[in-house]
């Protein structure tokens, strides 16, 4: 639940992979690495996909996907 450390946000945007497919259990930390790596545009959000896997909870995964934006 704590998301990605800074320094993982940092070498992803470093070395731009093509596709990135970020899996979360806590939705605070998901937009929050998310605003960090759509920052300045270097990644755009394709899709965010919310995933019933424990079912009559409140808890929801989401799989996002990042796709790098070429034109930055």
């Amino acid at each position: 639940r704590k998301g990605c450390a800074p320094t993982v946000i940092g070498q992803l945007r470093e070395i731009r992979p093509a596709q990135i497919i970020y899996v979360s259990c806590h939705p605070a930390t998901l937009a929050r690495d998310l605003n960090a790596l759509c920052a300045d545009g270097v990644y755009r959000l394709e899709q965010v996909v919310p995933l019933d896997m424990f079912p009559h909870t409140q808890h929801v995964e989401c799989v996002a996907d990042l796709r790098f934006n070429s034109s930055t």
